[in-house]
């Protein structure tokens, strides 16, 4: 019996629909769904939440599974929720960046990934963000598509949401975004797009890894690697800065406005938008005061930025701005700051955002999706405007996916991450902030003014770096504290224990009656978690 067909034996002996078991796992249910139907595996911590809820040993679970999918049990798993990432040549060197190249440029002229064109030569976009680390590893994965006969086109420093839209426009077979996002300048990672400009998917990730692990056998690939090119069907390597450009040219076709009576203030995060920002709000007229764009390879994100927003909000004060803007990393993520130097969160930009698509009737099902991190006081205000709030896993790939299964046309992260599905399959800063000055010049409001019918609970989280995020869940001490925590708070806000995707952290977020409180209960549960020996000195 395979994995897939233990679970939906197991789910149905509960008595448990998709739903049901996806909510409980806080994943998406086409997550569930791909397990069932063996398209992918579920991460490790996913097979201990199941063991627990079904009774099961994860031997049990996982046995005989090794034959349907290239991921065995115990797998050592390189990409996580948003790509490969790591510390550069620590957890991610230029050996596996030159081998990810290696398996895309092969895969994508091969029947496995459902090519029926004899001696078809896949293309393959790539972009990087500006960590020294980032050049290092874009040669090493152009190499690598190039020894495997494909073509690399080169877009150089951008965005991550310009990737996606080149790759999705200009019919590539895949994009690459070197970036680690929000991370420090010393962590870097691999995101791999599909042709459609969406996150690759668990199976073929699968199949990435499988190859980084040497199993060359699960591929059905004789020998000791890939074949190589030779000859003339080496692939070549092509500057592609005009894919970038016209990704500029796209962004400023999506406004309907001049801002030259706005002063604008953008904090590129010392990342990848340092210069593509200020062009985009130069040529829409804005008069601007960019921050965040001396990069020098070490001081992405390094008190810039959308993590650091702090230092927007006193550029804003200071010089009296209209408004401000600050992106991440990649610039897939985008808070806001209005005039009196005030933070507007992504869920106060996704209410605004919201109430702009629903008065002009293009919000599908009056429904905004978000996170289990949005503020119970967001989704409070979005019911009183008229609309409802569908919450999935954290994670903006489950908010695509939701997205893309009931159509719905707003959806995001509190971080920022916000996706506005008529014009992009990824989260995209930038378009976020053309959106959102859109609707002040539009209606004539100020952003303070836009966003003041948002009530939200003071909100707070505290970050513990842990040795085994799957085992902080599991204790029954930590679930017992937590328990507590609800019980005190009693339906005035909530609390929630989740685990990084990225790094080893768990986040302990706590909403109450006042900062204070949050604090205090925050505090206890991460006491708690010490206390059983899982945190890192």
């Amino acid at each position: 019996m395979t994995i897939g067909e233990k679970i939906t034996k197991l789910r149905t002996a509960a008595d448990i629909s998709q739903e049901q078991l996806a909510e409980k796992m806080e994943v998406s249910r086409q997550a569930v769904s791909k397990w069932e139907m063996d398209q992918a595996l579920p991460q490790i911590d996913k097979v201990l939440q199941l063991c627990d809820l079904f009774h099961v040993s994860a031997d049990e679970l996982m046995r005989d599974s090794v034959e349907l999918c290239p991921v065995k049990s115990g797998h050592n798993h390189y990409f996580g929720t948003d790509g490969f990432r790591g510390e550069a040549n620590i957890n991610l060197t230029s050996v596996q960046a030159y081998k990810v190249g290696r398996f895309l440029g092969w895969y994508f002229g091969n029947a496995l990934s459902g090519c029926d064109k004899p001696g078809y030569r896949p293309r393959i976009v790539i972009g990087k963000d500006t960590r020294r680390s980032s050049y290092m590893l874009e040669y090493s994965i152009a190499a690598g598509i190039t020894a495997s006969g494909a073509d690399a086109y080169m877009l150089h420093v951008t965005t991550t949401p310009s990737v996606s839209y080149v790759t999705r426009q200009e019919a590539f077979d895949c994009g690459i975004m070197i970036t680690a996002s929000h991370n420090p300048f010393y962590d870097n990672g691999i995101k791999v797009i599909n042709r459609y400009g969406e996150k690759l998917d668990d199976a073929t990730t699968a199949l990435i890894e499988t190859y980084l692990d040497g199993d060359l056998q699960a591929l059905g690939v004789g020998g000791d690697d890939l074949p190589f090119a030779i000859r003339e069907h080496i692939g070549c390597i092509v500057d592609h800065a005009a894919g970038r450009n016209r990704y500029v040219g796209y962004l400023i076709s999506l406004a309907s406005n001049s801002y030259k009576h706005l002063r604008v203030g953008l904090d590129c995060a010392n990342g990848a938008s340092w210069m593509i920002a200020r062009a985009v709000f130069g040529a829409l007229g804005a008069q601007t005061v960019v921050v965040g764009d001396q990069p020098n390879g070490l001081n992405v994100n390094e008190g810039v930025g959308s993590t650091h927003i702090e230092n927007l909000c006193r550029v804003v004060r200071e010089q009296h701005l209209d408004v401000g803007f600050a992106f991440d990393g990649d610039c897939d993520r985008c808070i806001a700051v209005d005039g009196d130097g005030n933070v507007v969160d992504g869920d106060a930009m996704m209410y605004i955002l919201g109430r702009r698509l629903k008065n002009r009737g293009m919000l599908t099902g009056d429904t905004v999706v978000a996170t289990v991190m949005s503020n119970s006081g967001f989704v409070a205000s979005l019911e009183r405007a008229g609309m409802r709030c569908e919450q999935t896993a954290v994670g903006d790939r489950f908010v695509y996916e939701c997205m893309q299964e009931k159509n719905y046309a707003l959806g995001g992260e509190q971080s920022g991450h916000i996706i506005l599905k008529k014009y992009a399959t990824t989260g995209d800063g930038l378009l976020t902030a053309i959106m959102m000055m859109e609707e002040i010049c539009d209606s004539k409001q100020t952003l303070a003014e836009l966003a003041e019918p948002v009530t939200l609970y003071p909100q707070y989280t505290q970050n513990v770096r842990v040795k085994d995020k799957a085992a902080v869940l599991a204790d029954e001490k930590v679930k017992a504290q937590l328990k507590a925590v609800e019980d005190k708070i009693a339906g005035n806000g909530r609390a929630l224990l989740r685990q990084s995707g990225t790094e080893p952290v768990i986040r302990v977020m706590i909403e109450s009656e006042s900062e204070e409180l949050c604090k205090e209960y925050a505090a206890s549960i991460v006491a708690v978690i010490l206390e059983e020996g899982h945190g890192v000195e």
